[in-house]
């Protein structure tokens, strides 16, 4: 049986002193580099297979220093601190002599408490409900992916239109479908299209700069969730001075917030 395009895209090879290798995929491939996402998540499975690793994935930021060259590379993950309930990593991302992404996380053994959602899922219909794109994407990592559009899809014409919000709803999974983890929910939380695109009908060269991912969903509601879609939603607060941000939530079909997300973004006039 063959893997799925994205475990072999997020697959390393352990070197020994906590430094890992993996390759780009062409599956994923952008307009410049990797789909920000799928390097998102190979940085995350470097903590994820580390051998003392304690707990699951509970906040990661990724930095992104510059855009990845097919080919190899190297992750670094070493765990910097562990108390009783946490564990602390440092993770370091390099191809050559260069280096292309920095990132934290923690990690944290959970336990039941009481519990409580105040972003509930947004009323939208369901997603058999929804059309699936009637075109494929302009790059290819888009195809990885099932997107289906409720509100604020990409503007019909690149027209310099003005809009006058951001947002974009959509449901989302896999494709072909595949049981949700850590590391594809990581890239999940990437896949929103740049939201200076949504509010100006503009072509406009940008670059995520810094991602951070809350988890709040434990390896239970992964299992709950398995190949079902999510609905995602994303919004930008403020676009000044070359940059702009954005951030999301993603829950599944049961209702169940899954993870917040935040990025900064560069653009170029």
């Amino acid at each position: 049986m063959s893997l799925h395009p994205f475990d072999t895209a997020i697959a390393l090879t352990s070197e020994g002193d906590d430094l890992w290798q993996g390759h780009t995929s062409a599956a994923y491939a952008n307009m410049v580099g990797p789909f920000g996402g799928i390097t998102a998540a190979q940085a995350l499975n470097a903590v994820l297979g580390h051998p003392r690793r304690q707990g699951e994935p509970v906040a990661f930021t990724v930095n992104f220093a510059a855009a990845l060259a097919d080919g190899p590379f190297r992750v670094q993950a070493r765990p910097a601190r562990t108390n009783r309930s946490t564990q602390h990593w440092i993770a370091e991302m390099r191809q050559g002599e260069h280096t292309v992404a920095t990132a934290t996380a923690v990690t944290a053994l959970r336990r039941d408490t009481w519990s409580a959602t105040e972003v509930a899922l947004p009323e939208v219909p369901a997603p058999q409900e929804v059309p699936a794109p009637t075109r494929s994407g302009r790059v290819e990592w888009t195809k990885r992916y099932d997107m289906r559009f409720i509100h604020g899809g990409f503007p019909p014409a690149w027209d310099g239109a003005h809009g006058d919000s951001s947002r974009t709803q959509l449901w989302m999974r896999d494709n072909p479908p595949r049981p949700l983890d850590f590391a594809s929910l990581t890239a999940l939380a990437d896949v929103f299209f740049p939201r200076i695109w949504r509010r100006r009908a503009t072509l406009t060269p940008i670059g995520t700069v810094s991602m951070t991912i809350y988890f709040h969903a434990g390896q239970a509601q992964l299992r709950r969730t398995g190949t079902g879609y999510l609905l995602g939603q994303a919004q930008a607060q403020a676009f000044r001075d070359g940059y702009f941000d954005q951030t999301a939530q993603l829950w599944n079909e049961a209702g169940e917030l899954l993870v917040t997300t935040h990025q900064i973004v560069y653009f170029k006039e």
